[in-house]
């Protein structure tokens, strides 16, 4: 793929990887006249039927006049898709714009052989948004009656759609800008096809191991045997030039060999072989491939993908450890851990090879049960995103655990992750540079968003984050046994007093509320004494109205002992609704398991939570998992709130006038070059948006100044036109409540004296404005992450404290609320030490209006609202700078596409 000769105004840009509805890979990408002759094999395929409710006539071939006129296009107002997969075209629409209009008639034809893929409706999507770039806003289709399968995809599409008949043909007109319904059928379609194609992956009838060995220690010799030792229902075969034939597993030199249709493909042949073995499982019709092969360099990872996407498969690696899948329909072992895990409700992805093999190892020593794990490798092509995608429909799935190296598509992540984690939490350890460093092997962008975008962007989905692996799976251990907790409310239970206070003052640091400590349970009696007090005592913390979770802690007996109280603890617990964690402190003896689900037996049976108690080695460790389960709760109770639209804004108006004058300041600037909008230009885009900026004039001389202030009417204040120094009055960088001309010539005498120091920065007039506190808003558009908000407080708060909150646009109501309350200054805006609050819906209006502009305009690469002035009046804008520039393509757009970085 991508060898067609690219003519002058390709739109590379619009070319796509993307998954059909079946869950195979295809490629997307404009028409070109090198595409005639594929373009002629494929209608020469179709039938006549199909022939003639695209043409309304039946045509043997296409003419060189037709293949002509559809294969030469501008790209502008005639554009046309292909669909291309082992380099044929299976599908092709197109529109044409109707001259002088913003309409455009489209079209689509699918080859007989791949209908029912959901070709027409990616097609669809990819013409949209390319109509959209091209200024087209309504698309139209003459339909014959009969072609009921297009009237679908106009009709699924969730655009609004009209109909008229006409002429014994149905006209079909719609405009193109997305609806919230239509972006729903869309990541619908999305989410189906992302998942199908990991089930695929993970469910396979028959498994190939390609470069499968006799020699005991090479990663071929133990794929195969874990495979085959953990009793796959499907076949399993070897492919060797040297291939070998244990028990179960069937041989051959090559692919051609096997008589069945291989599903998944394990690949450990050494680098160099990639290319040839990628190659050999396309044309054998292999439908997803898993690269063990490390990274060594020597791999063009995108070149592998491109490769594979040819054929329509999914790659999962290289570098992975591989996956496994505990259904007992399937039970997949192909990775290289030799023991098949426990069947349980938690599923593990992971992007590391090294992590990957250390959930896998935490899972089987802990006792978590899990019900599948995918180990991604370097991501180059199956992500995270498609996991989740997989896991969220995967009713055995209980909660998810998420290790992330690298981000391919943050936007598609947090929107995915919000969606899942409404209904299952979702886990995420990532490394704490993530996004600025790349790890080996992996080819993405990285962000230059401010320190905690990310982290912000993950809380804002909802997810459970952790710092590290090691504490990922403490907080699964606890959600692979217990209940979700209904509050914060945490009784403490333990046979020491002074680790009740240690228990109780952990768990206030992590959110919980400790209502009750029971620190005197004896257990210095025989044992069946002991156990039946425990018993006892934990059914009273259950059974306490006032609580929502307990924490058991244990130490030994004085004689050093430590019974084995798992099977009474969790006898007591499986009765309850409510969750429980326990700790043990001072073992010595090795025979006492630690960081593990005690009693854990099946962890899932009949389809629910069962058995077991999660146990930890430390009381701090327990409250830490069972605080951020809490948290994630109470994320899910209050809701991700409403679409919040500001009056002014509804429909796509507003956006394309914004483009219309961005693009025209942009028309001079050559590739990422800045350029800073003038203040009558930033307040052209500002006002737009229903963003009023106070207007302020510069001057050079006090009578320049006094004929400003006399317009504006007194009173003024008067300003510096430095950055640093305008809102500094402990610097005379700004006078206010100017009353007239005399305070104003005597303000501008005393203020040159005072900022001569700092060279003589410019001044500035502006009306006064209601006092307030000064606020930040500033919107960027990031590489890797797109438009990111971020709002602080005027002050040392940001200054000097880098005292910020983020969000990442679009923001329903609940978000901009997160948003303006999230910086810790933030209390000085809603009451603080008796001070009247701020008109917060004013505020939050003010906030969602820049980030609606920031993400309707990539081309806006920093808008600064500094100072927003919020009071219990309202608020006022005082001074915003805008720089632009030619905007790099987003890695989440208003169309279907696999990731491509």
């Amino acid at each position: 793929m991508g060898q067609t000769p690219r003519g002058r105004g390709y739109p590379e840009h619009w070319e796509a990887d993307v998954v059909l509805r079946d869950g195979a890979a295809a490629h997307l990408r404009p028409i070109t006249p090198d595409d005639a002759e594929r373009l002629q094999r494929m209608h020469a395929g179709q039938s006549e039927s199909s022939i003639y409710l695209r043409y309304f006539t039946y045509k043997a071939t296409l003419s060189d006049e037709d293949l002509e006129r559809f294969t030469n296009i501008d790209y502008v107002n005639r554009v046309s898709f292909v669909v291309l997969l082992d380099e044929e075209i299976i599908a092709v629409g197109g529109y044409d714009r109707i001259e002088g209009t913003t309409e455009a008639e489209v079209s689509f034809n699918v080859s007989d052989d791949h209908q029912g893929r959901g070709l027409g409706s990616i097609l669809l999507e990819h013409l949209a948004a390319a109509g959209r770039e091209r200024g087209i806003e309504l698309f139209s289709a003459e339909v014959l009656p009969q072609n009921r399968k297009m009237i679908g995809v106009f009709t699924e599409a969730g655009y609004e759609v009209s109909r008229s008949f006409e002429d014994d043909v149905i006209l079909v007109r719609f405009p193109i800008d997305p609806t919230e319904k239509s972006r729903a059928v869309m990541e619908a379609r999305e989410h189906r096809a992302e998942a199908r194609s990991v089930r695929g992956l993970l469910s396979p009838a028959q498994v190939a191991i390609i470069g499968a060995s006799r020699e005991y220690g090479s990663v071929g010799y133990h794929l195969l045997e874990n495979i085959v030792e953990g009793r796959f229902t499907g076949g399993v075969h070897s492919v060797n030039p040297e291939a070998y034939e244990p028990e179960s597993a069937a041989s051959g030199s090559t692919l051609a060999h096997i008589r069945h249709n291989v599903d998944l493909a394990v690949v450990a042949v050494p680098p160099e072989h990639l290319d040839r073995v990628v190659s050999d499982c396309g044309r054998a019709g292999v439908k997803g491939i898993l690269v063990v092969t490390e990274s060594t360099g020597r791999i063009d990872q995108g070149e592998l993908v491109r490769q594979a996407r040819r054929w329509g498969m999914r790659v999962i690696g290289p570098a992975s450890v591989g996956l496994i899948n505990t259904d007992p329909e399937v039970r997949l072992n192909a990775s290289l851990t030799p023991v098949m895990p426990v069947r349980g409700g938690i599923g593990l992805f992971s992007q590391s090879a090294s992590v990957g093999v250390s959930l896998t190892a935490q899972a089987h020593r802990r006792s978590v049960g899990i019900t599948a794990s995918i180990s991604a490798g370097n991501r180059a092509d199956v992500s995270g995103n498609d996991a989740m995608q997989y896991f969220e429909d995967d009713a055995a799935t209980r909660a998810l655990g998420v290790y992330l190296e690298s981000f391919g598509n943050p936007r598609k992540f947090s929107r995915i992750a919000r969606r899942v984690s409404r209904s299952k939490p979702v886990v995420v350890a990532k490394s704490d540079v993530m996004g600025r460093r790349l790890p080996p092997g992996h080819e993405v962008r990285t962000t230059r968003a401010p320190a905690g975008a990310v982290d912000a962007m993950l809380e804002n989905s909802g997810v459970i984050q952790t710092g590290n692996h090691d504490s990922l799976m403490d907080v699964l251990q606890v959600l692979a046994t217990q209940p979700l907790p209904t509050g914060n409310r945490l009784g403490i239970l333990t046979n020491s007093p002074s680790i009740g206070r240690i228990l109780a003052d952990a768990a206030e640091g992590h959110g919980l509320r400790p209502v009750r400590i029971d620190a005197e349970l004896d257990l210095e009696v025989p044992e069946d004494q002991a156990r039946t007090r425990l018993s006892q005592a934990l059914t009273d913390q259950f059974y306490d109205d006032e609580i929502d979770a307990v924490a058991l802690c244990l130490q030994p007996r004085i004689t050093g002992e430590q019974y084995d109280f798992f099977r009474s603890i969790s006898e007591v617990a499986r009765q309850q609704t409510k969750p429980m964690v326990m700790s043990l402190i001072g073992v010595l003896s090795a025979e006492v398991p630690l960081n593990f689900i005690g009693n854990a037996g099946p962890v899932m049976e009949d389809g629910a939570l069962q058995q077991g108690v999660p146990v930890f080695n430390s009381p701090a460790r327990s409250v830490t998992a069972l605080g951020k389960i809490t948290r994630y709760v109470q994320w899910r109770a209050e809701g991700i709130g409403e679409s919040f639209v500001p009056a002014g804004l509804e429909g796509p108006r507003t956006a394309k006038q914004g483009d219309e004058l961005l693009d025209t300041w942009l028309e001079d600037l050559d590739g990422a070059e800045l350029h800073r909008l003038s203040q009558e230009q930033t307040a052209e885009l500002l006002e737009l948006y229903g963003l009023h900026l106070l207007e302020s004039v510069r001057f050079d001389t006090a009578d320049e100044a006094a004929e400003a202030a006399q317009r504006m009417g007194y009173p003024v204040a008067v300003k510096s036109t430095n950055p640093y120094l305008r809102h500094r009055l402990d610097l005379g960088g700004v006078q206010l409540n100017i009353d007239d001309e005399h305070m104003l010539r005597r303000a501008v005498t005393d203020m040159r004296r005072q900022l001569a120091r700092y060279g003589s920065p410019g001044l500035e007039v502006q009306p006064m404005a209601p006092t307030g506190q000064g606020c930040i808003v500033r919107a960027i558009e990031d590489p890797m992450m797109g438009p990111v908000v971020s709002f602080g407080v005027s002050g040392d708060a940001v200054d000097l404290l880098g005292d910020w909150a983020h969000a990442v646009p679009p923001m329903t109501d609940q978000d901009v609320r997160r948003l303006v309350r999230g910086p810790k200054a933030a209390r000085k805006l809603f009451g603080y030490q008796g001070l009247p609050g701020v008109d917060a819906a004013a505020l939050e209006d003010a906030v969602q209006r820049v980030a609606i502009l920031k993400d309707n305009h990539p081309q806006v690469a920093v808008l600064q609202l500094s100072p927003l002035l919020a009071s219990s009046e309202g608020i006022s804008l005082l001074h915003a700078t805008v720089d632009i520039a030619n905007p790099q393509e987003r890695t989440d757009s208003a169309r279907r596409a696999i990731s491509r970085y």
